[in-house]
């Protein structure tokens, strides 16, 4: 078993930061394989040194180790290119020049009725699917997955996964993608965005099979997005790794901690004079 944490260095880890690490570590313990951490820094207008040292420092105090050197997504671009490129080549991506207001705008339409809401917020209404497609991939635009001729190339044995952990209703063990489900309920997501080259899901993708990922370890959160990495393996022709969605650590009024919230943040707990298995108890115990 291979596991990894792949935390952005754009804010402290929090409480929950600190559940899914130990969760991925101690699966892959308990099962003599290897844990691995992965810097996600795609985004560099966010991303900064303080904040990467800083998780180092929170999860060696955890007391958990991992193979160095590690991977950092910013020095993985060409992977990320090579990928696109053969989405494009397959004729799968489009350009996109909407914008948020755009997108907004098309999805209030009367005729559309209240919009759609899918892993990566509102489905894209589909408005520059028709653009053309042929020649070199352009540079420095937003690329869209055309979600509809995406499934169509994939068999139905290609859309299924594995979930050992629970999923938003509670799914477990083989779960099977529906393809018009994929087109209606997730949609034409962006793989690759002007600032950055990539997007969160190609990167991800291609970076699990690099590193020979073989169970999947995160948030509930992050269940839905599973289709829109299912659908990229089978297009890439990638192993589909065994997926593992652990539940949330929420704050006492049930809301789920983010980066912002740096009153949880586990250099804060820490600096407060907090023992490990004090942390720990945490997470059973947001409120405290």
């Amino acid at each position: 078993m291979k596991t990894r944490f792949a935390p952005s260095p754009t804010g402290p880890l929090h409480l929950g930061h600190g559940f899914s690490a130990c969760t991925a570590a101690e699966m892959a313990e308990a099962a003599g394989g290897t844990f691995l951490l992965r810097i996600e820094d795609i985004d560099q207008s966010r991303a900064r040194p303080e904040w990467e040292a800083l998780i180092y420092e929170d999860l060696a105090w955890l007391g958990l180790a991992w193979p160095t050197p590690v991977m950092r997504q910013s020095e993985r671009q060409a992977a990320y290119d090579a990928a696109l490129d053969r989405l494009w080549s397959d004729g799968l991506l489009y350009p996109c020049t909407c914008t948020r207001r755009d997108i907004a705008e098309a999805t209030r339409a009367p005729q559309e009725g209240a919009p759609l809401l899918g892993p990566d917020g509102v489905i894209y209404p589909g408005t520059c699917r028709g653009r053309c497609r042929k020649g070199p991939r352009p540079l420095g635009a937003v690329l869209r997955l055309d979600m509809a001729a995406a499934v169509a190339r994939c068999t139905p044995e290609a859309l299924r996964f594995v979930e050992t952990g629970a999923g938003l209703a509670g799914e477990q063990g083989e779960i099977t993608l529906a393809p018009q489900g994929l087109v209606d309920r997730v949609g034409d997501v962006v793989l690759c965005r002007r600032d950055m080259a990539t997007s969160y899901h190609l990167s991800v993708v291609v970076d699990d099979a690099a590193q020979e990922i073989t169970h999947v370890v995160r948030g509930r959160d992050l269940f839905e997005a599973t289709a829109i990495h299912v659908v990229l393996q089978a297009l890439l022709r990638l192993q589909v790794p065994v997926y593992h969605h652990h539940r949330l650590i929420r704050d006492a009024v049930g809301k789920r901690l983010a980066k912002r919230d740096d009153a949880r943040a586990l250099s804060a707990y820490r600096d407060a004079g907090l023992s490990v298995s004090e942390v720990r108890a945490l997470w059973s115990d947001p409120q405290g």
